[in-house]
């Protein structure tokens, strides 16, 4: 059953310098219970685009006129572009959303306990009395892992390691019992140890929650081990989309190639490391045409400048937006 449908998502930043594209015409879909993976290198819009479904970009954002992103929810869909007050958008930020962010300690009040920061979270989207919303939130410090959950709900975010951070970020992600849970890169700043830790957590919630969660990654390692299907995003665009075993195993598109060929080889340990040649341009300055070419070794002379590349079928559920995968030829 679908969770979050996302349409032809568009979304500009008004600056000094003119208006910068961000997300250009995107769409996706998840459905409950499943994971999706956002890949891409830093600035391909994975962040911008996580923040516009609970619409958390800053105020000088301008979304495109035919985007649209809806929430179904067991009452009925919720349209959140069209939610402007706080108290409509009480339904998807921190009730039918809730967003794991990259680096908890930012997240936390420095002089708040983080007790007082689930319980104050709890009382404003929930009818819990504030007994109530302290029990919920050291039964969900305990039930990430956390021991001695007592004491830990009344320490503050500099007394908690990393991991341990990261922990109570999404024990307070998920004491709302959200539908959708958005992880941006929750694992990038943890030792192999605790991402590993954290990814089996993650797991485990999708099934005893049945929610959604959309894992905005660079590792395409920690997406094959916890995503059912992924989407890879370049300048804005996403340029390749489907089932995570299908797009690991044959990427259609170069892009995608090329972030699979910059892992470390595990059976060749001299082999160098081969990057994705050149480096992904300023959104003031977007490529024409398909916004990979300026990096693609085998872009097409024309028709890769001019064009943009429309989606089509790589495989069953397998979409890539490439003149490539459509037999287009030099002019």
């Amino acid at each position: 059953m679908s969770l979050l449908t996302v349409e032809n998502l568009t979304l500009q930043f008004r600056t000094d310098e003119g208006l910068i594209t961000a997300v250009d015409d995107i769409s996706f879909t998840l459905d409950r219970g499943e994971v999706m993976g956002l890949v891409g290198e830093s600035g391909s819009g994975k962040s911008v685009t996580a923040k516009a479904l609970m619409m958390l970009n800053a105020g000088n954002a301008i979304y495109g006129p035919e985007s649209r992103i809806t929430l179904h929810l067991e009452d009925g869909d919720v349209d959140v572009l069209a939610c402007k007050r706080p108290r409509e958008m009480r339904v998807v930020r921190g009730g039918a959303i809730s967003m794991i962010f990259q680096e908890p300690m930012a997240s936390f009040a420095p002089a708040m306990t983080i007790g007082s920061q689930m319980v104050e979270q709890l009382l404003i989207h929930t009818d819990l009395s504030r007994a109530q919303a302290k029990a919920l939130s050291v039964e969900m410090l305990d039930r990430v892992g956390i021991s001695d959950a007592s004491a830990r709900f009344n320490q503050y975010a500099f007394e908690l390691s990393g991991g341990m951070r990261q922990r109570a970020m999404i024990a307070m992600a998920l004491s709302t019992k959200p539908r959708l849970l958005i992880a941006d890169e929750p694992t990038t700043a943890l030792d192999v140890t605790i991402q590993a830790q954290v990814i089996q957590l993650m797991q485990e919630l999708v099934k005893d929650f049945g929610m959604g969660i959309i894992f905005i990654t660079h590792d395409l390692g920690v997406v094959a081990q916890t995503a059912d299907k992924v989407a890879v995003m370049y300048l804005g665009r996403m340029v390749e989309k489907g089932p995570v075993r299908a797009v690991l195993r044959g990427p259609a598109h170069p892009y995608t190639q090329g972030l699979i060929d910059a892992l470390p080889k595990l059976d060749d340990l001299d082999a160098p490391l081969r990057p994705v040649p050149g480096d992904i341009p300023s959104p003031l300055e977007r490529p024409s045409g398909c916004v990979f070419h300026t990096r693609c070794a085998r872009a097409l002379v024309d028709t890769c400048r001019t064009a943009v590349p429309q989606w089509s079928n790589a495989g069953p559920d397998h979409r890539v937006a490439c003149h490539l995968n459509t037999g287009e030829t030099c002019a």
